[in-house]
């Protein structure tokens, strides 16, 4: 939250039940599941190194762990454990924020993301979120921005 206040971007913070799922939490936020930014850590395996990535993309998708494959030249990406997701981000899974304070934990934005007028994510807790425009959250987070989602079945 610090971030957003220290931000000149214009934000505002919903309250709402504690829900972690995008698809409820954005019935309870009261938009499209397009408009979610939903955020998972992806564990990117190479031949000599590994590394973790936040993986943001709108909640009417979902990862496309080839394209990711391709995007970071990888052997192998898949969803990070949840432990390991939890001490790189500092959030309880269920509420991963599309940021990154952690200099071996990148941000990647799938560019569908940039579409709605205004996205929201839970703000590191399970009861309040953020919505803001896409923009402005490009301009916070300044993420690699790649073709990473599908459209879910």
């Amino acid at each position: 939250m610090q971030v957003l206040v220290d931000s000149s971007v214009d934000y505002r913070v919903i309250h709402h039940r504690a829900e972690g799922r995008t698809e409820r939490a954005s019935v309870l936020r009261g938009h499209p599941l397009a408009s979610a930014a939903k955020c998972m850590v992806v564990h990117v395996r190479h031949e000599r190194e590994n590394r973790h990535v936040v993986a943001v993309l709108p909640g009417d998708r979902r990862v496309d762990y080839r394209k990711l494959r391709r995007e970071f030249g990888a052997v192998d990406v898949r969803m990070a454990d949840r432990s390991v997701a939890e001490e790189l981000t500092g959030c309880q899974s269920g509420c991963i924020i599309p940021f990154s304070f952690a200099e071996e934990l990148s941000v990647v934005f799938d560019p569908s993301l940039l579409l709605p007028r205004e996205v929201y994510f839970n703000a590191a807790r399970l009861d309040r979120s953020v919505g803001l425009r896409p923009d402005d959250l490009v301009s916070l987070v300044r993420p690699r921005i790649a073709d990473i989602s599908k459209a879910e079945k």
